[in-house]
């Protein structure tokens, strides 16, 4: 699906446009894809109103996100890179902005048919990765979870054999950072 010629600046619909131009430049920027799979990986387990929770983050930043950079406020939620015209409304001063923390981003609600009347700010993917794993810390799962990249698949830590196994692995980790170290 292409949005319609006749409003090329905004559709409430996600079409190739959005996809191409929104998401697929951001999942090749290393930092926006571990904050886009921390939220992936929150999910497993989650209970329905963590999911919302999450879905609601997911909205605030890979969707309609802004951030910080060389001191100016940049745009990198797909929603706003796929429409032009929200995309110069986001960066005047009519929207409300915000510090994006997402205690408080999860307890916000949000038109899907129309402009946002507020964004959420980071100071950069990692600053914002990093909330996340704290505010995510505080949700009941009934177990942990991690991406493995040798097998691409996640890992379930719900075993005492998984979990030395993954203590294993960072500890291998651990030893190739300092001998990485030693060298520089």
């Amino acid at each position: 699906y292409i949005r319609h010629h006749s409003d090329p600046y905004y559709t409430p619909e996600p079409d190739c446009c959005h996809e191409l131009l929104g998401h697929v430049p951001l999942f090749a920027d290393p930092n926006f894809a571990e904050l886009a799979q921390e939220v992936g990986l929150a999910s497993l387990g989650a209970s329905d109103e963590d999911i919302e929770k999450l879905a609601t983050i997911f909205w605030f930043t890979a969707e309609f996100g802004l951030c910080r950079e060389d001191g100016s406020i940049r745009a990198y939620g797909a929603g706003l890179l796929s429409s032009f015209g929200e995309l110069e409304y986001a960066l005047t001063e009519v929207p409300t902005r915000l510090e994006f923390e997402p205690s408080k981003t999860v307890e916000q609600k949000y038109p899907i048919t129309e402009y946002q009347p507020l964004y959420f700010v980071a100071d950069s993917f990692r600053d914002a990765t990093a909330k996340l794993r704290e505010f995510n810390a505080t949700m009941k799962r009934p177990f942990q979870v991690r991406y493995n990249p040798y097998t691409q698949s996640v890992d379930v830590l719900n075993s005492k054999d998984k979990v030395q196994h993954f203590a294993r692995s960072i500890s291998n980790e651990m030893q190739l950072l300092a001998s990485a170290l030693e060298h520089v």
